[in-house]
């Protein structure tokens, strides 16, 4: 038998439970049990945020009813700062303007009104936008400047090449081509290349930017003139008997018989003309695009060695020995205008771009400045050896050529000048000039050779791409050739006043009529005369019809009359108002009748 300790001891063991090990099952039970009281806690945490959101908006709204404004106010919409498109300067807007507004038609011409008012609107936008990149033009032109008590004229050409960049510096340069001068020399339209003329038959074309030459041959014959034409592609020579066109390898495309003694040319680019002027005294235009000649037309004013175009209008403007310049278009056989400028010959004319300014030189050793819109004098100008060259650059600096001395002038349009902006001595005497478009370089041809000279401030430092634009290809080149040969400008709108073609022609009642008349052949208004109609049983005898006659004029007759008499009762009643009113007028007393003895 156990004894009592021992009992105690197994009723303990038996109170207590063993633990078994769990199953694999039972601790994914577990596991499972955890993930969803766990995300029952997230869920009810998630529901507390998203009511603590909208609580939050609630009051906000509420927040803002209460700051909102009663029904009778309105709630004003954000303002802009700076409404509507930004201001122009009426100085820049004026720098674009193209032409003054057109006096609208009559309201029955309702169609020519609309375009009228959709060309000016298409205008107006032009210039605004014009203005507002103007902006975005990055170069700006420069003159020079000395220092203290330093005139820029004694400062040497050696000393300008040194002071600028390296590329600039590079465009100072000498030719030194003393067996077949002296040289005339013309630039492209995009400044680009230079064609050299040697009075001894020397013709040369370059690149001058990169100092490459394109072609170079001599014509045996002496050269009087040359002149590049609408591309680069191709380039005239007037030669001792006749007109001859290379291009620019040098091979002989044309020779005009027609044009034969030319001395002087000019071109017109956006009307593929080339002027010449000979010494037979002819002035005759070259369609180059199509090689026909357009006018000839005889001066009668003797040999022509003068001659520049007027790049506004294309007008041309000769020079002649009695000190007279005469303005010709290629539309009327007789000179548009013909100023006496000069008590001896005129030796040498130019005309700014804008076409206002004329500068002459003559014989009797004076320079003047003319306004071509007045045709009237500006300033003169006294020079001890006269000019024998004048060239005239985009931004309106003047360079005259004395011997063998070049000179150039700074406004000398705008206010009086007493010395020159600078100057330069060549080795031989000067028988050429020449501005390069969009470059600080004038090119002077002379007896030893050529100079490119460095002028700041003489070119235009922005260019227009669609129009000249010196870094162009070929391919650009071609398709600009294209577009210019469809836009080309007819010879029959070449006139004094280019704005005259944009004015509408209204042409009177009696002008209509006249035309009318011309054309049909006979009056349809004109009244028909009576013929009385034939009667039987002898009522068209002749007395009958007489009769018939007179009376059909006397009706006519007494129409007249009572036309007449209404117009005198007219005017009778309106000479008797007036003096009524003039009696009513006396009748009226006045402060100074007190005045009155």
């Amino acid at each position: 038998m156990a004894s009592p300790g021992e009992a105690s001891v197994d009723e303990t063991h038996v109170g207590k439970k063993k633990k078994l090990p769990a199953r694999y099952w039972q601790e994914l039970q577990e596991e499972e049990r955890k993930d969803e009281n766990k995300v029952k806690s997230d869920g009810e945490q998630s529901k507390e945020a998203l009511q603590q959101e909208e609580d939050k908006t609630q009051k906000a709204k509420k927040r803002k009813q209460d700051q909102s404004p009663s029904d009778g106010e309105k709630v004003k919409p954000e303002s802009d700062p700076f409404p509507g498109p930004a201001p122009i300067p009426e100085d820049r807007l004026q720098k674009f303007k193209r032409k003054d507004k057109l006096k609208k038609p009559h309201r029955k011409q309702h169609k020519l009104r609309d375009i009228i008012a959709r060309s000016e609107d298409a205008s107006e936008m032009a210039q605004k936008q014009a203005a507002r990149f103007d902006l975005l033009l990055p170069e700006e032109a420069g003159f020079l400047e000395g220092d203290e008590d330093e005139d820029t004229c004694m400062i040497s050409q050696e000393d300008i090449a040194e002071a600028v960049d390296i590329t600039s510096g590079a465009k100072y340069f000498n030719l030194k081509l003393s067996q077949f001068g002296p040289y005339r020399l013309d630039y492209s339209k995009t400044g680009r290349h230079l064609l050299l003329g040697g009075r001894r038959g020397h013709v040369a074309c370059i690149d001058w930017a990169s100092k490459q030459l394109m072609c170079e041959i001599n014509v045996m014959e002496s050269v009087n003139d040359v002149k590049w034409l609408h591309t680069e592609a191709m380039y005239a020579v007037a030669q001792k008997k006749w007109l001859y066109i290379y291009d620019s390898n040098g091979i002989e495309l044309h020779c005009i018989r027609k044009f034969n003694d030319v001395l002087r040319m000019q071109f017109l680019p956006y009307h593929f003309l080339l002027a010449t002027a000979s010494a037979t005294s002819f002035l005759q235009y070259l369609d180059v695009s199509v090689g026909k000649e357009v006018a000839a037309i005889c001066t009668k004013t003797g040999r022509l060695d003068v001659m520049c175009q007027n790049p506004h209008n294309a007008i041309i403007h000769l020079g002649h020995a009695n000190g007279t310049v005469t303005l010709w278009s290629p539309n009327q056989k007789e000179a548009l205008v013909k100023m006496l400028c000069h008590q001896g010959g005129v030796r040498s004319v130019a005309v700014d771009k804008t076409g206002t300014y004329m500068v002459t030189s003559g014989m009797d050793k004076k320079l003047k400045v003319y306004d071509v819109r007045t045709f009237k004098p500006l300033k003169s100008y006294f020079l001890p050896a006269g000019a024998a060259c004048l060239s005239l650059s985009q931004r309106g600096l003047l360079s005259a050529a004395t011997g063998d001395v070049v000179q150039v002038y700074k406004d000398v349009c705008s206010m009086p000048v007493t010395k020159p902006y600078m100057a330069h001595r060549l080795r031989g005497t000067v028988w050429g000039l020449h501005f390069c478009p969009f470059e600080d370089v004038l090119g002077v041809g002379h007896g030893d050779g050529f100079t490119s000279m460095l002028v700041p401030g003489a070119g235009e430092p922005n260019f227009d791409g669609l129009d000249a634009n010196p870094y162009r290809s070929a391919k650009q080149r071609q398709e600009w050739e294209v577009k210019a040969l469809m836009e080309k400008i007819q010879p029959d709108l070449i006139s004094l006043d280019p704005t005259e073609l944009a004015q509408v022609d209204q042409a009177t009642w009696e002008q209509r009529h006249q035309d009318r008349v011309e054309v049909l052949g006979f009056d349809p208004l004109a009244k028909e005369k009576f013929v009385p109609k034939y009667k039987k049983k002898g009522r068209s005898s002749a007395g009958a019809i007489e009769r018939r006659k007179k009376q059909v004029a006397h009706e006519e007759q007494r129409d007249v009359i009572r036309k007449s008499v209404e117009d005198k009762m007219k005017m009778e009643k309106e000479r008797k108002e007036r003096e009524r009113k003039k009696a009513a007028l006396s009748t009226q007393k006045s402060a100074l009748d007190r005045f009155k003895k």
